[in-house]
């Protein structure tokens, strides 16, 4: 009895891998399987951007001049106010001691026209009391008022020059002041522009110094959104993304702006999105490349499907290799996925779809359950049906 029940399971297993090589040389292929289940799906806007600090400052010269000493370099910790560069001063110095001279002078020349109008005043009403008890002309008298008049009009004149020298004495000294260059906000210099010795020219343009960002725990991202995703983008949204520095980290953010400015290149319209973000561990430098993704809504407990599943088409060597392609004689409408019946042929069923993310839509509609295998893709010849497949996915052989 024992030798007639190992022979007939000895029969069974030829029988089974005789079929098994009958129906590889007929051509019925190997297929991947995934299960439709049931989980959260966060609706997502994909973007890049570059990284930048939140306020960037261009320190720059107001002056023409030689730098004679600097006081910083990149990666420099600056506070406002602190001196950062100097300009040799000294052509700076003799205009402002030039112009010190001219207001000097002026100012003389004020006492001076002051003196002349208070002698002039005394002239005029002197000869005006002497020509009514008959001592002078009338004609003395128009000259001396005359004087007087002359000498107002030259003190005013005074005034003025007294004003201009003033006035170029101070630009002057505001020059000098200019040539010590300080950091006009609390920060961190990230370019450094000149060397001592080089000579920096303000005529037609302020020359750019050092650049200070001013504070790199906080940065933003400006990222490039495509037009027809923009307008799911919207202030508060979570965002995470990744930088090549640090592979395998994921940082977060927060969208802060929406930026209405088209950005157009080669055709292409773009809106900047801007990313807020906590730099506190000071991982992030300026510039850095970012890989974002804009969490735009989250659904919680939805059916869902594999994206493969939606991608995948049955080759036409299918139809040629006896498998039996059920539902496909007509063409159903809209978006469709392939399953296996129990009499091994393949079924097309028709879904309607929702919201997706990198892996996964949302099956909204379809004669599918929770658990239903869904054909992702075929196997190659020979591959093995057990092991190495992704969770949720697996090799299943069909009759």
């Amino acid at each position: 009895m024992r030798k007639l029940l190992i022979g007939v399971v000895l029969a069974a297993a030829l029988a089974g891998a005789a079929y098994l090589y009958l129906k590889k040389e007929n051509g019925a292929p190997d297929y991947r399987t995934a299960k439709v289940e049931r989980g959260d799906i966060v609706d997502t806007i994909t973007a890049t951007g570059n990284i930048n600090a939140v306020t960037t400052v261009s320190v720059g010269s107001q002056v023409s001049g030689t730098i004679r000493e600097l006081f910083v370099d990149y990666n420099s910790r600056v506070r406002k106010g602190e001196v950062i560069a100097q300009i040799d001063p000294r052509l700076l110095e003799a205009s402002v001691t030039q112009a010190q001279g001219n207001f000097d002078n002026a100012k003389a020349s004020l006492e001076k026209a002051k003196v002349a109008v208070a002698d002039t005043e005394r002239t005029y009403r002197r000869n005006l009391e002497l020509l009514h008890d008959g001592f002078v002309a009338q004609s003395d008298v128009d000259a001396a008022q005359t004087a007087y008049d002359q000498a107002v009009a030259g003190q005013k004149s005074a005034e003025a020059v007294v004003t201009q020298a003033k006035g170029a004495l101070e630009v002057v000294q505001t020059n000098l002041a200019y040539a010590t260059i300080r950091s006009p906000v609390d920060g961190i210099v990230i370019s450094r522009n000149v060397d001592v010795g080089q000579t920096v020219a303000a005529s037609f343009q302020t020359p750019t110094l050092f650049s200070i960002a001013q504070d790199l725990t906080k940065m933003q991202i400006d990222t490039n959104v495509d037009e027809s995703d923009i307008g799911r983008a919207a202030k508060g949204q979570a965002v995470v993304f990744t930088v090549d520095a640090w592979p395998g980290k994921t940082f977060t953010g927060v969208v802060s702006q929406v930026r209405n400015a088209p950005i157009i290149t080669q055709n292409v319209v773009t809106y900047d999105v801007v990313i807020l973000v906590d730099n506190r561990e000071l991982l992030l430098k300026p510039g850095m490349t970012a890989n974002v993704t804009i969490q735009v809504k989250k659904f919680e407990n939805v059916l869902k499907i594999p994206n493969a599943a939606l991608r995948y088409h049955p080759p036409e060597k299918s139809k040629e290799a006896g498998v039996g392609m059920q539902g496909m004689k007509k063409e159903l409408p809209g978006q469709r996925v392939y399953v296996v019946g129990k009499d091994g042929k393949l079924q097309a069923v028709s879904v309607k779809t929702g919201v997706y993310d990198g892996s996964y839509t949302e099956l909204t509609e379809g004669n599918l359950k929770e658990g239903d295998p869904v054909i992702t893709g075929e196997a190659p010849k020979g591959a093995s049906n057990s092991g190495g497949s992704p969770p949720g996915m697996g090799f299943g052989k069909f009759r």
